[in-house]
C-alpha cells in the first residue's frame, strides 16, 4: 500500500506455495495434529464485493494479494470453508490464531465462537461443537488503530519513523486435535545447573522423556539436571530437546540452560550472561518487510535477518515495540541471538512533548498526555499475556517497559509488576529518557552529536539507540521522493568508515567507563528510512562484513580488558 512516491520491492522470499507459512507455529508446544488453515480465504471491504486474499499476510501488504486496507470505519470479513482429515478428530478440536489487528469476532457455522481484542498475541477457541463434514469459518475484523489498544509503529498515514499499519490477519490461523485431558501450557524456568518444568493442564500420569532418561512429572512440575550441562549463548547456542507425556496426549518442547544477573565489577555495575560480564553489541529490528509489511514471505526472512546480522559480528537484537510470531523467537533460540523485548505502546503519541524536547534536553520527567484509564488496564494486562507467552525463550533476556516516554505512566509501580512477573529478566523501565527512580539499567538514546555517556553507577549503562546513518541504495528504495536518516552518505565505504569512527571514537572506549550495550540503527531499511544494514528488500548488504566484525571483535577485547 503506497501514496504514489513509493515502490513495490520484493524480498528474496515473495514466491509462495499454495499454503504459505505452512511451518508448526508453536514451536516449544508440538503436537501431530496440526492442520494449517492458511491459503487463499475470501475477503470483503464492507459491502463491497468479495475478492480474494492470501492469508496469513495483512491486505495492505503485496503478499496478500489485495495491497490495500480498510478505510476508517469499514469492516473486514474473512471468510472460507474447511474440512477435517480423516483421523484428525480426537476428543477436542481448538481453532488457533496467530494474531489479528486489532479487534475480531469469530464465527463458525454461523454461530459466534468468541473475540479478541489486541493484535500481537495469539488465542483460540474450542469449536468442538459445532463441527460438521464441511465448515464454514468467518472472521470479522475492526481496525481502527485505537490508541487504548496496543499499535507500535502503525500510522494510518506513514512517513518518517512511522509506517504503513496492518489489518487483519497476519498469523498463522490453524486448527490442532487434542485429548479431553491435554497438555495446555509449560513453563520453563533454568538455572546455572538445572530446569524446572512446570505443566498445566494434562491430568495425571505425566512424565517426561529427555537425554534417554524418563522422570515423573509429580505435582504439575519436575526439575531436570542435565549431565554435563551445556551452557546457552549465543556463541554456544545449545538446546535440550524433551517430550512430555500426560494420557493421551504428547508434545514436543526444548529448553536451555542461561541465566541472566546484574554485578559489580569495580566502579561499574556489569549485566553478566552465565556468570560472566557479556557485551550486548546490538541492533534494533523493527520487523519489517517490504512485500509483507508486518511478516515475511517465510520463516526464512527471520533465519535470513538473524544470520546476516550474527555475520556482521552482532548478537544482540532489539525488538522494537513489535511481538513476532513464535518462530522469530524459536530461531534467534536455535541459531543463537539475544532478544531485548519491547513492550508494545498504547496511549498517546505528541511529537514536540515526547520527541523534540527531549532530544533537546528536557528529559528530567513527563510532559506529554497521559493515557486513558482503559488503555492504562490494556497495556499491564498485555503486558502480563505477552511476559506468559514468551517466558520459555531463552533467547529474551531484557524488557523494555517503555519507549521514549511513549505511553509511559506509573513507571515506578509498573516496574515492581513487571519485575515482580518476570524476575529472570532485566527490566529496562525508560529507554531513551523519562527515567524513573527504579529501573534495573540506565538507558540513553542519542542520536545527534557526540554519543558520549557518564554512567551513574548505581545501575549499568546503556545505549539503548544510536547511529540512524543513511544510504539509499538506488533500485532497492521504497521512497522515490524522500529518505530519512541522522546521517546522509553517498556510498558503501562511506557508510562502512563512518560507522568504524563511530564505534571506534565513542562507544569502544565506553566500555571501560560502564557501558554494557549498544543498540544501532538498525537491521534494515524501512519504509521511508533508509538508515538500514540492509536494504528493505533484503536484497542488499550495505556494509563489508570484515569491517563490523572487526568492530564486534574490538568491543570484546575492552570488555575483556575492563573485566579481566
Amino acid at each position: 500500500m503506497n501514496d504514489g512516491s513509493a515502490v513495490n520491492l520484493q524480498t528474496p522470499w515473495m514466491e509462495q506455495p499454495p499454503v504459505p507459512w505452512q511451518e508448526y507455529p508453536r514451536p516449544q508446544l508440538r503436537r501431530d495434529s496440526f492442520l494449517c488453515l492458511n491459503g487463499w480465504w475470501q475477503l470483503r471491504f464492507g459491502g463491497d464485493p468479495w475478492e480474494r486474499i492470501l492469508v496469513p499476510y495483512p491486505p495492505e501488504s503485496q503478499l496478500s494479494g489485495v495491497g490495500r486496507g480498510p478505510q476508517p470505519g469499514q469492516t473486514l470479513t474473512y471468510r472460507r470453508d474447511f474440512s477435517l482429515p480423516k483421523g484428525f478428530l480426537r476428543d477436542r478440536v481448538l481453532l488457533h490464531f496467530g494474531a489479528v489487528d486489532q479487534i475480531c469476532r469469530v464465527w463458525v457455522n454461523g454461530a459466534a465462537v468468541g473475540s479478541h481484542q489486541g493484535g500481537y498475541l495469539p488465542f483460540h477457541f474450542d469449536i468442538t461443537h459445532l463441527l460438521r463434514p464441511v465448515n464454514t469459518l468467518v472472521v470479522e475484523v475492526e481496525d481502527p488503530m485505537d490508541p487504548d489498544l496496543p499499535y507500535g509503529k502503525q500510522r494510518p498515514k506513514r512517513g518518517g519513523m512511522w509506517y504503513t499499519g496492518v489489518s487483519g490477519i497476519w498469523q498463522t490461523v490453524w486448527l490442532e486435535s487434542v485429548p479431553e485431558n491435554y497438555i495446555k501450557r509449560l513453563t520453563i524456568t533454568p538455572t546455572q545447573e538445572t530446569v524446572t518444568i512446570t505443566v498445566t493442564g494434562g491430568g495425571a500420569d505425566m512424565y517426561l522423556l529427555c537425554q534417554g532418561k524418563r522422570y515423573p512429572v509429580t505435582g504439575g512440575s519436575v526439575t531436570l539436571r542435565p549431565e554435563a550441562p551445556r551452557l546457552w549463548s549465543p556463541e554456544t547456542p545449545n538446546l535440550y530437546d524433551f517430550t512430555l507425556v500426560a494420557g493421551e496426549d504428547r508434545v514436543d518442547s526444548y529448553f536451555a540452560l542461561r541465566w541472566v544477573e546484574i554485578r559489580r565489577v569495580g566502579r561499574y555495575p556489569r549485566i553478566f550472561l552465565n556468570g560472566a560480564p557479556y557485551y550486548f553489541h546490538g541492533l534494533l529490528d523493527q520487523g519489517y518487510y517490504a512485500d509483507g509489511i508486518y511478516l515475511p514471505g517465510s520463516p526464512r526472512g527471520y533465519t535470513w535477518d538473524i544470520e546476516t546480522m550474527k555475520g556482521l559480528g552482532f548478537n544482540t537484537l532489539r525488538k522494537h515495540i513489535k511481538i513476532e510470531p513464535e518462530r522469530f523467537y524459536y530461531d534467534c533460540d536455535r541459531l543463537g541471538m539475544l532478544v531485548f523485548q519491547d513492550l508494545v505502546n498504547c496511549g498517546p503519541y505528541n511529537y514536540l512533548l515526547d520527541t523534540v524536547l527531549p532530544t533537546l534536553g528536557q528529559r528530567r520527567f513527563p510532559i506529554h498526555p497521559k493515557p486513558s484509564p482503559r488503555a492504562r488496564a490494556f497495556f499491564k494486562a498485555h503486558a502480563k499475556q505477552t511476559i506468559d507467552h514468551l517466558h520459555n525463550h531463552p533467547c529474551l533476556v531484557l524488557y523494555t517497559l517503555f519507549n521514549e516516554g511513549w505511553g509511559q505512566h506509573d513507571t515506578q509501580a509498573l516496574y515492581q509488576q513487571m519485575k515482580a512477573w518476570a524476575p529472570d529478566r532485566i527490566w529496562n523501565a525508560a529507554s531513551g529518557w523519562f527515567r524513573d527512580s527504579q529501573s534495573d539499567v540506565q538507558s540513553e538514546h542519542i542520536y545527534f552529536g557526540k554519543p558520549d555517556m557518564t554512567a551513574r553507577g548505581d545501575r549499568p549503562l546503556l545505549l539503548s539507540e544510536f547511529g540512524g546513518y543513511s544510504w539509499p541504495v538506488e533500485g532497492h528504495r521504497f521512497n522515490l521522493r524522500q529518505e530519512y536518516g541522522y546521517r546522509k552518505f553517498s556510498s558503501p565505504q562511506a557508510l562502512g568508515d563512518a560507522l568504524t569512527r563511530l564505534y571506534r571514537e565513542h562507544i569502544i572506549p565506553q566500555v571501560s567507563t560502564g557501558l554494557c550495550g549498544s543498540i544501532l540503527t538498525q537491521v534494515s531499511d524501512v519504509e521511508d528510512e533508509t538508515n538500514g544494514l540492509v536494504t528493505y528488500d533484503r536484497q542488499v548488504v550495505k556494509v563489508e562484513e570484515d569491517q563490523m566484525r572487526a568492530i564486534a571483535r574490538e568491543l570484546t577485547q575492552a570488555l575483556y580488558q575492563t573485566c579481566p
